[in-house]
């Protein structure tokens, strides 16, 4: 093929618009030829866009960048705020690229990936009666048996489906096994702030955020990737940018508020106020006396001979094996 902007470029160019098929016209404008190196850890785009998504609408490019350092990207940012589309277009263009296609990105260096793996979306299987959360953990358990460090694994808030903390159990569990287990290159977002702290921990794992600008109760979505965690979640901003009504968004804030300084929560629609549960609650109602402990804190220490301890440590010890 002739120089880009060649007659041969040209005209598959016209060709490829005139048949109506954008996918056909990778060498339009913004296209780049990918360059593959040896290393199959590299994975670095610099302000890659997703082709379709760009097509429709005003879109921002982002860069990513994995390597031997860097192989564990935990995402977190606001809803909309451009998490799965980041991490859609990253598959697409590593599509694109194995296939011999030009990328939509204004540079493209990466190894040979053997697989790309995603969990992205939300959805039931009524017909085999699995529920959403099922789904995700079949095709979470999928992932897990036949990743390898040469692939491409994109994982889009895993855990959400079931009680916040086996959710964020799971999370963080995964994140170990395909970390620190397979040592797979993975793009995982979340919304699970505690799961930032992974990043201290794991040594090739980085915290990395989509930005939003944040004024009074408005909530700007900036669509840019930057390094570290993000502070917040923003979800009362995007209800409202949904059109929940202002009452509701008023006491979810107070709520919240509340949660946060780990105070009680109150009803007070009708009637006397009514304290309907503490922060606290699940914690305490769910906490068992163990009797091994009980017994231990009514030993009277004082008045046992080193022989009588030993046997009561060594009858414990019996007891919990």
């Amino acid at each position: 093929m002739a120089e880009r902007g060649g007659w041969r470029e040209q005209g598959i160019r016209s060709a490829a618009v005139m048949a109506g098929n954008p996918l056909l016209a990778l060498g339009s404008v913004g296209m780049v030829k990918p360059e593959f190196v040896e290393s199959g850890n590299k994975f670095e785009v610099e302000k890659g866009r997703h082709p379709v998504l760009e097509k429709q609408t005003s879109f921002v490019p982002n860069d990513i960048r994995m390597n031997d350092k860097r192989r564990f990207l935990l995402m977190t940012g606001p809803n909309m705020g451009g998490k799965s589309t980041y991490m859609r277009q990253t598959a697409l263009i590593c599509v694109m690229a194995q296939a011999g296609c030009f990328v939509p990105a204004s540079s493209a260096r990466l190894g040979m990936v053997d697989r790309v793996f995603t969990r992205v979306g939300a959805h039931d299987d009524l017909v085999h009666g699995h529920s959403t959360f099922m789904v995700e953990m079949l095709e979470l358990a999928n992932i897990l048996r036949n990743a390898t460090p040469n692939s491409l694994v994109l994982l889009d808030e895993i855990g959400r489906g079931t009680s916040t903390f086996d959710g964020l159990a799971l999370a963080w569990a995964v994140s170990e096994e395909l970390h620190a287990g397979k040592g797979v290159k993975t793009l995982f977002a979340t919304h699970y702030h505690q799961l930032t702290d992974v990043a201290k921990i794991l040594d090739r794992s980085v915290n990395c955020h989509m930005q939003a600008k944040e004024d009074g109760h408005e909530l700007t979505l900036l669509h840019r990737v930057a390094e570290g965690p993000t502070d917040a979640s923003f979800g009362i901003h995007v209800a409202k940018m949904a059109g929940v009504p202002d009452e509701v968004l008023v006491r979810a804030r107070k709520v919240l508020n509340n949660l946060e300084e780990g105070s009680t929560i109150e009803v007070s629609k009708t009637g006397p106020v009514q304290s309907v549960f503490s922060t606290d609650f699940g914690a305490r109602s769910q906490t068992k006396e163990n009797p091994i402990v009980d017994e231990i804190r009514k030993m009277d220490l004082m008045n046992l001979t080193p022989l009588q301890a030993l046997e009561k440590l060594h009858d414990i010890q019996q007891r919990l094996l």
